[in-house]
């Protein structure tokens, strides 16, 4: 399996493998943004509407690929502030039901972590459904919860959940793994 930083080209001619994942990863009940079911169309479109947002440098994306299959991703998204250059927000850390369980997930995590502290960020922060798995995922990394917001997403099945925010310092330049 080879894990790659997708540019915006790269992107494009993915969209079609990327679709799958992302519909796979929301029929399996995993909140990541999207209503079930989600359309292979839907989830094309969302991804061809990331190019721009790759190319401008406001989204790091990496994919992990099994052939031309796309088993996981995960993204970085850059604020456009002057006083927010330090930090990120991980997002969509996403790995295909059939591979769950084998470390995918905690690898694409660490090539996210790694990346942004090479590129200087020193601070990442995202959001989970409270109580999916993810959760054990994030704390064992090290992540920190900072609370809960009751009823802050939907998720794929309509019904409204909380989600727990959580951050990561990381020392510039150090790797994490």
């Amino acid at each position: 399996m080879i894990v790659d930083r997708l540019d915006a080209v790269r992107l494009a001619a993915s969209t079609g493998p990327l679709a799958d994942l992302l519909a796979d990863t929301v029929d399996a009940g995993a909140s990541v943004g999207f209503l079930a079911p989600l359309h292979r169309a839907a989830a094309q479109r969302w991804w061809e509407e990331r190019a721009a947002d790759v190319a401008a440098g406001r989204l790091a994306l990496w994919a992990a690929y099994d052939g031309d299959r796309v088993l996981g991703t995960v993204s970085l998204a850059f604020p456009d502030k002057a006083n927010s250059r330090h930090r990120a927000e991980l997002v969509k850390l996403m790995v295909h039901r059939d591979t769950r369980g084998r470390g995918l997930g905690r690898r694409l995590l660490g090539v996210a972590e790694d990346a942004a502290a090479a590129a200087g960020i020193t601070l990442l922060h995202l959001d989970t459904e409270t109580g999916s798995p993810a959760e054990h995922l994030y704390r064992s990394a090290g992540w920190t919860a900072i609370g809960a917001i009751p009823d802050y997403a939907a998720n794929p099945g309509g019904e409204l959940r909380p989600t727990t925010i959580y951050y990561k310092q990381v020392p510039a330049g150090a790797l994490t793994r």
